[in-house]
């Protein structure tokens, strides 16, 4: 209990400053959707998505590398140096074949020569927030988390602030969004520099490069296959023809208006994103601590169980009242949390809540592919996983839009959690219930999407019927819970 307690504790300090970071930084979607028409806030899911996909190359799985390795203490300072100097030259090199596509990369994403500024804008980034991963790391590794989150916040309010400054004072356009997320991004990592710079007393060593690239190299793969997960379908639903569009939403929208509602309906998922980001910030640094705790795998069980709990009460209030979430006005701004002109979109939110579960899974189950070192197997289920979403939005982008592409990606989801499970149970084999949680997860969807009928069916308004719903949900969340955690 005790190491639940603290398992709890740091994704709490976590959570906090994920929760401030992301309700603060959320302020921009009411501001953004407000200000922007939907084809020009395409812009922002199209770049932004570039910036996920790139990121892994840059990156290379070096994050991962970092908290297997370092946890000794005496080499750490040598892992960090290594690893900083590795993706120096990394990040340098991959700015500079940018530069080189920047003709080919600026229709991808919506840009032209009048907008390329963009395109450097995002390449600084992406340096920027590169060199400050390993830095980000050393003080999840050593539980700095209230600096850790401390610098997370610094980053979200710099961002936020020169967002309103540049568009409502300077009267900037759509690089305002751009502008600001640098000046931010190059902040935090000369602070988290500053911070760690002990760390850099150690010195290069081969040895510790050998083995961090061996064990993160597949993480290149794999987070490529997840960035596709994640952002492809902006470009999908960006190829739509037009006559789809007007078919399946009116002849008053095109294609551009359609990646920019996805996009900002696709935000109103946040909310179980916070909990996953939350819950994996602590969750990797603590499984590596009691990896060799034998009673480690009853432990990691129920830390499962726990999980499953906390998703599906915030599955269950989210995606019933999702409609009444985003029609709360920001006193500030004088604005809806989602612009009323993007609610065409929110069908969606309820199937990407599940698909982030099923990602809360597959951290759950990374823990035994850490232990085991058995990382090359995550390129192949991510790859995977890529092979269904691409299949998936061929096929259903056409025939539903926005849905379509949503439910893509929560088989895409179910699939890679599902995999890695069978995977992580050959290497370490924790005791997870694994039916009992999907039945939990099946009658939580059903009640969500079932609160139409029963409102209805019942003669009730639509609130009352959501109200019940929730009430009998979280009444059956909690019986599950009791009856898990004893068998646990």
């Amino acid at each position: 209990m005790k190491k639940l307690q603290e398992l709890f504790s740091d994704s709490l300090i976590y959570g906090i400053s994920s929760v401030f970071a992301r309700f603060v930084n959320y302020l921009l979607v009411p501001f953004h959707t407000d200000v922007f028409n939907p084809a020009r806030y395409s812009v922002v899911g199209l770049v932004y998505a570039g910036i996920a996909l790139l990121n892994v190359l840059f990156t290379m799985g070096m994050e991962s590398a970092y908290l297997r390795y370092a946890k000794d203490r005496k080499e750490a300072p040598h892992i960090f140096k290594t690893l900083q100097l590795f993706l120096l030259g990394i990040a340098t090199l991959l700015i500079a074949l940018l530069w080189l596509l920047e003709p080919l990369a600026l229709p991808l994403l919506n840009l032209d020569e009048q907008t390329a500024g963009i395109y450097l804008m995002m390449a600084g980034i992406l340096w920027f927030d590169t060199l400050a991963i390993v830095p980000f790391a050393e003080l999840r590794l050593v539980r700095r988390s209230w600096l850790f989150a401390a610098l997370k916040s610094i980053h979200v309010l710099l961002n936020l602030t020169l967002n309103f400054w540049l568009i409502l004072s300077q009267g900037y356009g759509i690089e305002a969004v751009f502008i600001s997320n640098l000046a931010a991004s190059v902040l935090v990592t000369v602070l988290i520099w500053l911070f760690t710079l002990p760390m850099m007393r150690g010195s290069w060593n081969r040895y510790w490069m050998k083995k961090a690239f061996s064990f993160g190299w597949p993480f290149i793969p794999a987070g490529v296959g997840y960035a596709i997960n994640e952002m492809l379908d902006r470009f999908f639903l960006n190829a739509m023809s037009p006559d789809a569009v007007h078919s399946l939403y009116g002849v008053q929208y095109t294609p551009e208006d359609i990646v920019g509602i996805y996009n900002a309906c696709y935000k109103a998922a946040v909310f179980m994103l916070l909990l996953i980001q939350m819950f994996r910030m602590a969750w990797q640094p603590f499984f590596m601590r009691n990896s060799d705790d034998p009673e480690a795998k009853q432990l990691f069980a129920r830390v499962f169980v726990c999980f499953n709990l906390f998703a599906a009460a915030l599955y269950l209030l989210v995606g019933l009242f999702i409609q009444e979430i985003v029609a709360i006005r920001v006193p500030i701004l004088d604005a809806t949390l989602i612009g009323s002109s993007y609610w065409i979109g929110l069908e969606i939110v309820p199937v990407l809540l599940l698909a982030y579960w099923f990602h809360g899974w597959y951290i759950n189950f990374s823990a035994g592919i850490f232990i085991s070192e058995k990382t090359s197997i995550l390129p192949g289920i991510m790859l995977t996983g890529a092979a269904i979403t691409i299949v998936a939005n061929l096929i259903l982008v056409p025939m539903a839009g926005m849905t379509g592409a949503a439910w893509a990606t929560l088989l895409s989801y179910g699939t890679m959690a599902l995999l890695l499970y069978h995977y992580s149970s050959k290497g370490f084999d924790v005791p997870y219930r694994i039916a009992p949680s999907l039945g939990l997860m099946t009658v939580s969807a059903a009640l969500v999407w079932g609160a139409p009928y029963l409102a209805s069916a019942a003669g009730l308004g639509e609130v009352p019927a959501k109200l019940l719903l929730l009430l009998l949900g979280w009444t059956a969340i909690g019986v599950w819970f009791r009856r898990e955690w004893k068998k646990g």
